[in-house]
């Protein structure tokens, strides 16, 4: 099962140009499921609807409840922002989850749980979009919180793990980070635990999602930083599940225009037991 989550950013830069290159870079990738972040939505489009249709896939939308400070950044009232599922089977259920904030810095962060019915099994999968101030660690520590609650709450009877994918806004040492994968300091939920498919990546390749050799990243104050993830709980019998391979993809231009700030990460994930 080979599992995506990009950062879409929004209608920014050349957004037009970018989203022709973001459904090449999914056409070539043929993914499973994709988990997204920064969709937009305006005058009866929607672009997750769109790559949907493109791709051959089902859909599920969740829109922002506060996109004003959103708006505001690129002075258009009428375009939503929100979290979306791309995935090759239905979408059996879905419910979101507003991820706490203060007042001061809520612009209405989601959580979006689909539950997407496979032939053989169902999984229950998230996508998730945190706080992106450089000093909000306490705040994206509520909302992982928060999102591990929702998880527990939403628990799917199935022998594949539950799959976390989203923009943490967060470094992989990070307080909010260790916290919510709960194997290297107490889990918010009792043995409920998560293992970020990175570490199965090649040490040796390059990690950064935020990475300052893309154009629109290179002139932010930010060092580069891996902040984008696959979350996969443990797998199921016969290692039903288990991160075989992962890697980044995005991370270049597409016919001379790259496609996001982000790069993405795909994992392929066993979707089979072993013999």
């Amino acid at each position: 099962m080979r599992v995506v989550t990009w950062n879409l950013w929004w209608r920014f830069g050349p957004w037009e140009a970018r989203q022709k290159a973001i459904l090449a870079e999914l056409r070539e990738l043929r993914p499973d499921v994709v988990g997204l972040q920064e969709v937009w939505a305006a005058d009866g489009e929607n672009q997750a609807e769109w790559l949907a249709g493109e791709l051959g896939m089902h859909w599920a939308w969740a829109p922002s409840p506060a996109p004003e400070r959103w708006r505001r950044r690129i002075g258009d009232p009428t375009v939503d922002i929100g979290n979306a599922v791309l995935s090759r089977w239905p979408v059996a259920a879905l419910r979101t989850l507003r991820l706490p904030a203060p007042s001061d810095v809520d612009d209405g962060r989601l959580a979006l749980h689909t539950r997407l019915a496979t032939p053989s099994y169902d999984v229950s999968f998230f996508t998730a979009h945190l706080a992106s101030a450089q000093h909000g660690s306490a705040v994206r520590c509520r909302q992982v919180g928060a999102l591990a609650e929702f998880i527990a709450e939403n628990r799917v009877d199935t022998p594949f793990p539950t799959v976390v994918t989203g923009d943490f806004n967060a470094r992989p040492d990070s307080d909010e980070i260790r916290l919510f994968g709960g194997c290297r300091t107490t889990p918010v939920v009792p043995g409920q635990v998560f293992l970020d498919a990175w570490q199965y990546a090649d040490p040796a390749a390059p990690a950064a999602t935020r990475d300052h050799e893309n154009p629109y990243v290179a002139s932010g104050p930010e060092p580069s930083a891996r902040i984008d993830y696959i979350h996969v709980g443990p797998p199921g019998p016969g290692g039903l599940g288990r991160v075989r391979d992962v890697r980044r993809a995005g991370h270049g231009p597409v016919d001379g225009v790259w496609p996001s700030d982000h790069a993405a990460v795909v994992a392929d994930l066993a979707d089979e037991p072993a013999p």
